[in-house]
């Protein structure tokens, strides 16, 4: 199975060596801004004749925004805007042009419906000091050197890594992997590189074939699994915000930048700006160690794994409990799942939005139309079950294996889901302990929760 993969490693540069990869990302930052200001122009000037009562066929011919167009227009002008050009990999340039290409196509579709999701604003012009600085390169030489601690980029020459690429360069090796781009990034105070891998990997199957769980995700514990396992939340945020706010402080009280009056941020200011941003990138790369971690374990050891759909955009509008659901990281898990499911030949089913999954009995399926927030324990009046919630909610995800089964593929428990729980009947409600939630005894599962449910998943 050929698939595309990423690698990863931290740099260390040099001052001449950053210099030089500074100066590469400017390359590409004023390559995107000249052809941006050319965009910008073009559009701002068949606005002004539309108001004159121009024709459409004799407004100003409108400028191409495919990657090839940039590119020739950009060798056509780059003696004048840029004649210290020559100093600089082509790619720089590349770089640049490709993310406005991007950038414009996506805000394009975004208008024009073509494009899910929110809506994609029109690209911005880069900043020096607010833009984090990289460059891409897709041609040339890219290699691994054989002590496994360099790299090899075009221009950039020989690049000491701050870690062994051991794992790279053993697929390398093994004729498994292809490298099809190096991009070098200034991410949190450090240089990386990440190399686009395209990886053969071999044909896998989870270590418990027949394995079927359901993870349930919260604030109180991370995941809780139907088999009863909770995963504790490490909550880094939480941890590091006393040290965060007295770095912020101590940022707050140094002369800064100030765009309206020009004013440069003094050299205090910026050695305050860098250790804030270091702490915020600690934070963030123990919670992705963690994820991954958790992510990779479940899909090398079950064989299914259901999850829920949920919606974190309308979670987070929660003030109380915004920060934790951040910090929680609910889609990155999701995102995980997705793919390393299909790396070990496991599957992921993903319940729909609306699925009662904490108000429904796991037992014998009679679904309570409220269920407060802090209410941790699940007590089913029908049957007597008394369960913590966050398993219950696990337990009805995993017996909804069943129904994908049935229904092919697709977000299952969807059937007429209009955010309300609606009780049918006692009779319609009640299955034999054990069953699935839609067994062939007449039981109808409720479809949708209360509209509620936004904030009362965050649990």
């Amino acid at each position: 199975m050929k698939t595309l993969q990423a690698y990863r490693f931290a740099l260390d540069l040099t001052p001449a060596e950053e210099r030089d990869v500074l100066g590469h990302a400017g390359a590409a930052r004023v390559a995107h801004n000249w052809a941006l200001a050319r965009v910008k122009a073009v559009m701002d000037q068949r606005t002004a004749e539309r108001t004159y009562g121009i024709a459409d066929e004799q407004l100003t011919p409108t400028l191409s925004w495919s990657l090839p167009a940039l590119r020739k227009a950009w060798n056509a002008v780059k003696e004048q805007v840029a004649p210290w050009w020559r100093e600089y990999s082509k790619e720089a340039y590349n770089t640049g042009l490709d993310a406005l290409a991007c950038g414009l196509k996506s805000w394009s579709d975004s208008r024009n419906g073509k494009r899910r999701g929110r809506p994609v604003g029109f690209p911005r012009f880069k900043s020096r000091r607010r833009s984090a600085p990289s460059v891409r390169f897709t041609t040339g030489t890219i290699r691994v050197e054989p002590d496994r601690r360099h790299v090899v980029l075009p221009r950039l020459g020989r690049l000491k890594l701050h870690e062994s690429a051991r794992k790279l360069a053993r697929r390398l090796g093994n004729g498994t992997a292809r490298i099809l781009s190096a991009t070098v990034r200034r991410d949190g105070g450090r240089w990386h590189v990440a190399f686009c891998v395209e990886v053969e990997r071999a044909e896998r199957r989870p270590l418990r074939s027949e394995s079927v769980i359901g993870v349930d995700v919260g604030i109180k514990h991370l995941a809780v699994l139907s088999t009863g396992e909770v995963i504790s939340n490490p909550r880094h945020l939480s941890a590091a915000q006393q040290r965060l706010r007295h770095l912020a402080r101590a940022l707050s009280r140094k002369s800064g930048p100030d765009r309206r009056s020009g004013r440069r941020a003094s050299g205090r200011w910026q050695r305050a700006a860098d250790r804030l941003g270091r702490a915020h990138t600690r934070v963030r790369n123990l919670r992705r160690d963690g994820l991954h971690k958790l992510t990779t374990r479940l899909a090398r050891e079950h064989a299914t794994i259901v999850v829920e759909d949920l919606n974190v955009t309308g979670m987070l509008a929660n003030r109380r409990l915004a920060r934790h659901i951040a910090d929680a990281g609910f889609a990155e898990i999701r995102r995980q799942l997705a793919y390393k499911t299909s790396w070990n030949g496991g599957r992921l089913i993903v319940a729909d939005r609306w699925y009662p999954s904490s108000k429904t009995c796991s037992d014998c399926g009679t679904a309570k139309t409220k269920l407060a927030l802090s209410e941790r324990t699940y007590s089913c009046e029908a049957c007597g079950l008394v369960m913590d919630r966050d398993h219950n909610a696990a337990r009805n995800l995993a017996a909804l294996t069943a129904e994908f089964d049935t229904a092919g593929s697709g977000p299952v428990a969807a059937r007429g889901a209009d955010q309300k729980t609606r009780i049918r009947g006692q009779a319609a409600m009640k299955r034999e302990p054990g069953t699935a939630p839609a067994d062939q005894t007449g039981t109808v599962p409720p479809q949708g929760e209360t509209t509620d449910r936004v904030l009362t998943r965050a649990h």
